[in-house]
């Protein structure tokens, strides 16, 4: 029982780590969007919208 209450802290930092590179890989795409003048096709108000990278807010 003790071993579970062990991994939470593991698990934890485990998903920290994979957020950080989930937002490190959105800022690069956006980066690259802006760099080279791109649109971004998303999921946006029940529709999909083609969203050029420059109306993005940087985060």
């Amino acid at each position: 029982m003790s071993s579970k209450k062990d991994n939470r802290p593991d698990v934890r930092l485990m998903q920290q780590r994979i957020n950080e590179g989930i937002l490190t890989a959105q800022r690069r795409l956006l980066n690259r969007g802006l760099h080279d003048d791109l649109s971004f096709i998303v999921w946006q108000g029940g529709r999909v919208c083609d969203v050029p990278a420059t109306k993005i807010s940087p985060f």
